[in-house]
């Protein structure tokens, strides 16, 4: 039978190209979310400046099964523990701390936000540890003295520095001028992923206060590299671990193990989506392509086919061109997957320092998902056209019969109960990044479970509109009820990628503007600040906030720490694995919040102030006591000495900025926050403030805006990320629609041909299948939005607290004029195909 399958294969061309094409995508689009996955299973970071050095002793960068948000340092005195362990020749201490190398009075990297511009930063360190990366002068001496330095390449020549010239250079918050004594390059010419700058090894301890980054560890010949390490990890108290490997790159890059979270994250929803999606687009237009086939399957065995044969047949024609597009499908889809990693190192969601990895496991799954799909709707299509009769094969081929199954039944209600379920779980249980984890799918699920029941929906959808669509159109409105009527198993097939469309479509894009109006309601209002001094430099130049608080018509000033840290004691039920968002003042005058219970001009030495809902469900009042980790692993006990009531979603512990910043990566706070008295000029005061500030390199005088402008960042990298792959995945489901709704109108050929031998104009046949597209386009519409009303209401109810979220109405309006505009045209164009045969000609056709 697949022998007769495949030589008669070049009379149904259209059916199995409808097929590849839905198979061939879907795979695609797995194979692109699968190669996300992957590299964030693997989370390679090879080491650059410590390449050298076979073993890596680093900070402990867990906390009780989370990630810590601030590098963990070491104690310089276990530089000896180590290099006293056997089979150690060196351990050489790497430090680190950031620097601006001034040009023109300007520092001479160019700055971006988010991880990869961290990443891209100029950091300086001890001349000693040159070796670990390796480090070769390309010119002049190593640092001899305190005063000299060494650029690297790229560093001198943006600073148009040569040996022997005085380069200007911000640390630790002061502007000094350095001697330059020598250029260096990493060998083998690699560029360093972020620009170094070498200081004698007393002035980088200086710089660094005293703790060490990582401990890079030079062997003995002829030592084994796994036992050297375990012998370490045997030395090393629990604040350190020791790393080999592609993990070293994390002592250089702590920040790129949250890679690992955001890419698993990524791509484990829109994964699941892009499967959900895949499966349901392809089994949906197998499942068209079969049944339109009905008259042939009976006349095979009206002629004596076997049932068996029938089912061999089909499966055997659908797994030679589901294979055949599932692996083609893996190689655009392979490339689609590099794109989007370069594209989430580009928005600063990805460490730049990790790696893309990309195997077989992704391919396999890929196929897998998509052959599955496949061969499973051949599978219950096969089985249901080998048990019906000929007689009745032959009816049903001319008339639809019965299409509410069992088996359909039970999918429909276990895919709307699970979507009902995670959109009670969005609003009851989930908190933060995870709340969208759960309203996302919800929109899947309950689209796929309206699919499945579309032919009763249709069958009322077009009973409803049936008397205005007579009524206005005459004649054709008639024809297109009529073979709505007759027709809606056919219908329901191409409803289906438009309810996908619409509800995926609709429900992401409010997601995402749910989450910007969060963001901007959680970050507002809570401070304020009419100027925003930033350093990119480590920190600002001892005295620089007091001479602020001198200038006239500022009212206050305060320094500004962000980090994120847990609740240790008592224990913090709501906690999530992210932790608590923590801010650091020094001046109350900086806060639009009031307080509840207690004095936020307390928030002095070991002191916090906590949201009032916060404070409720820890069990502490004003005066009790509160074990903090704080973002670089220290523990600290504060007192609650206020209360208050939070604006937005995020409800941040509010901490004394001199005790924050020192347990930051940076150990200094890089933003000033400037209030100005009222009746002020504020040009004026800007100015002066300005002026203030002019001779400290990599310092910025900006807005209230640069208060979230970090924050702000991050959320359109990520909603650009979050547009990006579901753009995908709608275009798949486009793709979709166009397919399927070009299968169903071609194969009608003989049906348009036999209506204009009985009297209709070509016209009339085209009028009548545009009001049938009418009909398709509200059906697939209304449930679209449907299922895009049970992500939209409980994600706007957990995050605004809003049941109808405070949203543009133009966004529905252009997902709905792009679903009815692609439904037109996929129907329209290949109906007019069809009617350009002459009626005897279409009406003797093969059907």
């Amino acid at each position: 039978m697949l022998s007769l399958a495949l030589r008669t294969l070049r009379f149904r061309l259209g059916g199995f190209a409808a097929t590849f094409i839905a198979v061939f995508f879907g795979a695609a689009l797995i194979m692109a979310c699968g190669g996300l996955m992957e590299s964030g299973v693997r989370n390679a970071v090879p080491a650059q400046r410590l390449a050298a050095a076979p073993i890596v002793v680093a900070g402990d960068q867990n906390y009780d099964g989370s990630r810590l948000s601030e590098r963990v340092r070491l104690d310089r005195a276990l530089v000896r523990t180590v290099e006293g362990v056997p089979g150690v020749a060196r351990a050489v201490a790497d430090v680190s701390f950031p620097v601006a190398v001034a040009g023109d009075g300007r520092p001479v990297t160019d700055e971006s936000g988010g991880a990869a511009g961290d990443e891209r930063r100029p950091l300086g360190h001890g001349w000693d540890s040159a070796e670990l990366a390796p480090y070769t002068l390309t010119s002049g001496s190593r640092p001899g003295e305190v005063g000299d330095v060494v650029l690297d390449t790229g560093l001198a020549e943006r600073a148009g520095a040569r040996v022997g010239d005085r380069v200007r250079i911000a640390a630790a918050g002061r502007t000094q001028e350095f001697r330059l004594t020598g250029i260096v390059k990493q060998a083998g010419g690699r560029a360093a992923a972020q620009p170094a700058v070498f200081f004698t090894g007393e002035q980088a301890a200086a710089f660094g206060g005293g703790t060490v980054d990582a401990i890079g560890v030079l062997p003995e010949p002829g030592t084994d590299v796994a036992e050297l390490r375990d012998r370490i990890d045997k030395a090393l108290p629990g604040a350190a671990v020791t790393l080999t490997g592609d993990n070293r790159g994390l002592a250089e890059f702590p920040e790129a193990a949250g890679s690992q979270q955001n890419l698993v994250m990524l791509s484990a929803i829109f994964g699941g989506w892009a499967i959900l999606v895949a499966m349901f687009g392809a089994s949906s237009t197998l499942g068209l392509t079969v049944r339109q086939r009905q008259r042939e399957m009976a006349l095979l065995k009206a002629i004596g086919t076997t049932p068996s044969q029938l089912r061999r047949m089909i499966l055997g024609e659908t797994l030679v061109v589901s294979v055949l597009a599932s692996v083609l499908g893996c190689l655009p889809g392979a490339l689609m997957s590099h794109l989007l990693f370069d594209r989430l190192v580009g928005a600063g969601i990805v460490s730049g320092a990790v790696e893309f990895r990309q195997g077989l496991a992704p391919a396999v799954v890929a196929v897998a998902a998509s052959l599955l799909a496949a061969v499973g709707a051949a599978h219950i299509t096969a089985r249901k056209v080998a048990e019906t009769r000929a007689t009745e094969a032959l009816a049903s081929s001319a008339t639809e019969g019965h299409w509410l199954t069992r088996t359909r039944i039970v999918l429909s209600v276990l895919f709307l109960a699970g979507g009902a379920a995670m959109a009670v779980m969005t609003v009851t249980m989930m908190e933060g990044d995870l709340t969208a984890s759960t309203a996302g799918p919800a929109c899947i699920m309950w689209a796929i479970g309206l699919a499945l029941l579309a032919p009763g929906f249709t069958k009322a959808i077009v009973w409803l509109l049936q008397g205005p669509l007579r009524a206005l159109t005459g004649l054709t409105g008639h024809m297109a009820v009529l073979n709505s009527r007759a027709h809606t198993i056919r219908m329901a097939s191409t409803i289906t990628p438009i309810i996908l469309l619409t509800g995926v479509a609709s429900g992401t894009l409010y997601m995402q503007q749910i989450e910007d109006a969060s963001n901007r309601a959680a970050h507002t209002g809570v401070l304020r600040a009419d100027n925003v001094l930033t350093s990119r430099a480590g920190g600002f130049a001892p005295g620089t906030l007091d001479r602020v608080r001198q200038v006239p018509g500022v009212d206050a000033a305060s320094s500004y720490v962000t980090s994120t840290g847990f609740v240790q004691s008592p224990e913090d039920a709501a906690q999530t694995g992210d932790g608590r968002p923590l801010q650091g003042v020094d001046d109350a005058g900086n806060l639009t919040v009031r307080a509840a219970t207690g004095s936020l001009s307390e928030l002095r030495g070991d002191s916090v102030a906590l949201p009032v809902e916060h404070a409720e469900s820890l069990g502490r009042e004003v005066g009790d006591s509160v074990t903090l980790r704080l973002g670089d692993g220290t523990p600290v006990t504060v007192k609650v000495v206020a209360t208050y009531h939070p604006k937005g979603d995020a409800g941040a512990l509010l901490m004394p900025a001199p005790l924050l910043a020192p347990h930051t990566t940076d150990k200094v706070a890089k933003q000033i926050l400037v209030r100005h008295a009222a009746g002020t000029d504020p040009a004026k005061v800007t100015a002066a403030v300005t002026a203030l500030v002019k001779d400290q390199p990599g310092v910025e005088v900006s807005g209230s805006g640069a208060l979230t402008a970090e924050r702000t960042a991050g959320q359109q990298q990520l909603a650009t990320v979050n547009y990006l792959v579901v753009g995908l995945i709608v275009g798949y489901t486009a793709i979709s629609v166009i397919n399927t709704l070009i299968a169903a109108t071609g194969r009608r050929r003989r049906e348009f041909g036999l209506q204009r031998l009985t009297g209709f104009t070509r016209k009339q046949v085209m009028a009548m299948t545009g009001l049938e597209s009418v009909l398709t386009a509200i059906a697939g519409v209304f449930l679209g939005t449907v299922a895009a009303a049970v992500t939209v209401f409980p994600y706007s109810l957990a995050k605004l607290d809003k049941v109808v979220p405070p949203v543009p109405l133009w966004i529905y309006l252009a997902v709905v004029a792009c679903a009815v505009l692609i439904t037109f045209a996929a129907t329209l164009l290949p109906a007019w195909r069809a009617t350009r045969f002459r009626p005897v000609e279409a009406a003797t056709a093969a059907a």
